[in-house]
């Protein structure tokens, strides 16, 4: 069972077509997103293979930074969630050879959903 498949009923907090459209250029032929989801300004893409953290940046977002991290070099991951007086929950991702990662997450963002895609990408690879 792939991510696309471990996934179902799973759903994104944006329009993964037009998240599609937008990274097009990236993207290999084959590779189908699975997820994504709004994370304050920045957005984290979940395909078969990867996750893309797309970190827009200045003041009109135009400007980005993109991070392809391959679910192989992800060896741990943590989520932490907002309590009663927090307004962000927080993403930590330690990559093989690298610094953790580290991504505020709104309190509104699907907690639970990043959660599982991040499980299914690392965990059945």
């Amino acid at each position: 069972m792939g991510l696309l498949s471990g996934l179902i009923g799973l759903t994104s907090d944006v329009d993964v077509d037009e998240v599609r459209r937008d990274l097009a250029p990236i993207l290999l032929p084959d590779e189908e997103i699975a997820l994504a989801f709004q994370v304050v300004r920045d957005l984290l893409v979940f395909t078969g293979s990867r996750l893309v953290i797309v970190d827009k940046q200045g003041m009109t977002g135009r400007k980005r930074y993109i991070q392809s991290i391959p679910y192989r070099s992800i060896t741990m991951f943590a989520i932490e969630t907002a309590g009663h007086f927090d307004v962000d929950s927080k993403m930590t991702l330690w990559i093989s050879g690298q610094p953790p990662i580290e991504r505020e997450l709104s309190r509104r963002a699907n907690i639970a959903g990043i959660q599982r895609a991040l499980a299914d990408g690392v965990l059945r690879r």
